[in-house]
């Protein structure tokens, strides 16, 4: 991983729209019947994917800084992706309801 918190954050805003985007198109274009037990299955597969994802991304640089003896850096880099992160969750809340109206 980086010590670029807008890298992180921004692979982390990717992943979710791109399995968001999965979620909603993927049946569209898979056809099948609208209810299955394979539906439910598949949405905690791919929220455990998600979880793992998203902790590698937020988590993995910063706790190797830490165990390397640099604290306030490894701090320093997960409040700073944590903070993109956030900036990039508002404009997408933003666009949301600018694209509603």
């Amino acid at each position: 991983m980086t010590t670029n918190p807008f890298y992180n954050a921004l692979l982390a805003i990717i992943s979710i729209v791109a399995l968001v985007s999965g979620a909603i198109l993927g049946p569209r274009f898979l056809g099948g019947p609208e209810e299955s037990i394979i539906y439910p299955m598949l949405g905690l597969a791919v929220f455990t994917l998600s979880a793992a994802v998203m902790a590698y991304l937020f988590f993995y640089q910063p706790i190797i800084m830490f165990l390397d003896g640099q604290r306030e850096k490894g701090i320093k880099l997960f409040l700073q992706t944590i903070g993109v992160f956030a900036v990039g969750t508002v404009i997408l809340l933003l666009i949301s309801l600018t694209a509603r109206g």
